[in-house]
């Protein structure tokens, strides 16, 4: 231990005394000074290479200092279209990091008076992408490394503007002196913010390790808590962790924050990211006349990176797959059922080929294109439509024909093909809080969301339910489960048809709530949702199916196969 601390000691001073190798880009320092000078000379190429090549680095400070609020593209806009602006006034070359670095930073801060100014709702509809999470997915990190992506969404926004260049020195893309210059302190005072920053951080961590545990007393301590981290609930949270023995027991064995960030690369740029000419009265022409080329004109208002097959993009707060690069991307949405009336008309992709004449006309794989979303509920007494069906040769379980999963972890993988019944048991009275869904992983095949039943809905208030248990979500005396923004409201049953094989776990944490897995048939799915109240249940089914490779696949479904299944994102990528 004695000698680890000596280590960070050393570390920490090598990167104060600003000794550290300088990294942010594939090229080195003597190039870079090259192609700056070239740029400001007015080569146009030049400035091309300095945009893509210093984009990610902007990105990542930018992202992380705002967790991926919807801000974030038009400040990495702003600062990019600053930084070519006046370009010309940088005198030394070898300061365009810092000169850069410094830019973003401005350009955050005054995004923030901006917002304070404005008074401006900070709600979860502000929010694009979760830094935090992004990181997580597009690094592949795991244990203790995602345990600090995950804790930056506990800091407030000064820590958070701080981290932002922190993790990027302590990864060797920046220098303390280039962090200092960025947040316009001394080298000395930096030293005390940073250190200052990382005890808030490892409190944070703290904070994510309890939560992930199975610490007897934190239920009673997250009943009320609505699943979204600020200020209140990281005090609350701090201080059960200091006085409980459980969760303050679970440090032994944490690795600093500054040892597991080492050599993490910078998040790529997403796919589907578009920096746009048309912020701050920036115009292509304005562009051009400040020295932009036509390819970085058109670099900026295409995506940032090049999208390939079997990538994906952001479209209607879901992961779509896209197709090749040279095919236009599929636009998300849900597939229209005859169940509904309450529901609003939806756009359906199209397979149908281009009608232009083609030598060799591919087809187009739609699967895939269509994600379970948030949706109203149809009146009890609406009749669902026609529930299409589909061929069935039988689904095998590891779990048997009742496969219970109460508890975090527990899964179960289905094979063959045919219909899958999964029914919610959701428990407020035992815990509630905030709800993490359970993941399918591993996904051989398809698989798709054909039908809702079970008699309720779980958001439906209960007949003769007694007070504090209004609906199967809770009630006022007890609490309730809370969904994460965007998710699907469940039926009591819910049924899915695979075709292949694939493997749902529980990722139970928060919320108490339990699944029963059941290989079922057409023939029960169609029953179970066109039993309506006038056979005593509280409402009609749904059905979602249509038949074709257009029907919705679930959310929280991916291919991959995730050491940490709860680690899926909150959308499906397929």
């Amino acid at each position: 231990m004695a000698m680890a601390q000596h280590a960070a000691a050393m570390a920490e001073k090598v990167r104060s005394d600003g000794e550290e190798t300088r990294g942010g880009a594939d090229v080195d320092g003597r190039e870079w000074r090259s192609i700056i000078a070239a740029a400001q000379a007015g080569d146009r190429r030049a400035l091309d290479e300095l945009v893509a090549g210093w984009l990610p680095l902007v990105y990542n400070i930018v992202g992380r200092a705002l967790n991926g609020h919807a801000d974030v593209d038009d400040v990495v806009q702003e600062t990019m279209l600053r930084a070519v602006d006046n370009l010309g006034t940088l005198r030394d070359p070898d300061s365009f990091r810092s000169w850069l670095v410094a830019i973003a930073m401005r350009q955050i801060r005054d995004r923030a008076r901006r917002r304070t100014s404005e008074t401006l709702d900070d709600g979860a509809g502000d929010q694009a992408t979760d830094f935090a999470e992004l990181t997580v997915l597009r690094l592949q990190l795991e244990g203790q490394r995602r345990e600090v992506a995950e804790a930056v969404r506990w800091l407030d926004d000064e820590d958070r503007q701080l981290l932002s260049l922190w993790w990027l020195e302590v990864a060797g893309e920046l220098t303390r002196r280039e962090l200092a210059a960025a947040v316009g302190i001394s080298r000395q005072h930096a030293a005390v913010r940073v250190q200052r920053m990382k005890e808030r951080l490892e409190t944070a961590r703290g904070i994510v390790r309890a939560l992930d545990s199975s610490c007897p007393e934190l239920p009673e301590v997250t009943a009320r808590w609505d699943g979204r981290p600020d200020s209140v609930w990281r005090k609350r949270l701090a201080r059960h962790i200091r006085g409980c023995a459980y969760c303050s027991g679970a440090r032994e064995g944490v690795v600093p924050a500054e040892r597991l960030l080492v050599g993490i690369a910078l998040v790529p740029v997403p796919v589907g990211f578009t920096l746009s000419l048309a912020l701050g009265g920036k115009t292509a022409a304005a562009a051009t006349g400040v020295g932009w080329s036509a390819k970085v004109i058109s670099a900026l208002t295409k995506p940032a990176v090049a999208l390939t097959a079997g990538a994906t993009i952001v479209a209607g707060g879901a992961y779509v797959v896209t197709q090749a690069p040279d095919k236009p991307p599929p636009r998300a949405a849900v597939a229209p059922t005859a169940a509904s009336t309450a529901r609003p008309p939806s756009h359906t992709p199209s397979a149908t080929p281009s009608a232009s004449p083609s030598p060799s006309p591919t087809k187009t794989d739609v699967y895939g294109t269509v994600v379970d979303a948030v949706d109203r509920a149809p009146d009890p007494n609406a009749r669902p439509g026609t529930l299409a069906h589909r061929p069935e040769s039988g689904v095998t379980s590891t779990g048997g024909a009742k496969a219970v999963m109460q508890h975090r972890g527990d899964s179960v993988t289905l094979s063959g093909k045919g219909y899958v019944l999964v029914r919610w048991q959701i428990s407020p009275k035992s815990r509630p809080g905030a709800l993490v869904m359970p993941a399918w992983t591993g996904l051989e095949g398809k698989l798709f969301h054909v039908a809702s039943g079970g008699g309720r809905r779980m958001d439906d208030a209960l007949p003769g339910a007694p007070d504090g248990y209004a609906t199967g979500m809770g009630g006022p005396s007890i609490g309730y489960t809370v969904l994460p923004s965007g998710t699907q409201q469940m039926w009591q049953n819910e049924y899915f048809y695979l075709d292949g094989s694939v493997t749902l776990t529980v990722n139970e944490r928060g919320a108490d709530y339990g699944l029963i897995v059941f290989p079922s048939s057409w023939d029960a799915a169609n029953k179970d949702v066109t039993t309506g109240p006038a056979q005593g249940a509280i409402r009609y089914g749904l059905v979602r199916d249509n038949g074709e490779d257009t029907a919705p696949v679930p959310q929280y479904l991916t291919r991959a196969t995730p050491t940490d299944p709860a680690t899926v994102a909150q959308r499906s990528r397929v």
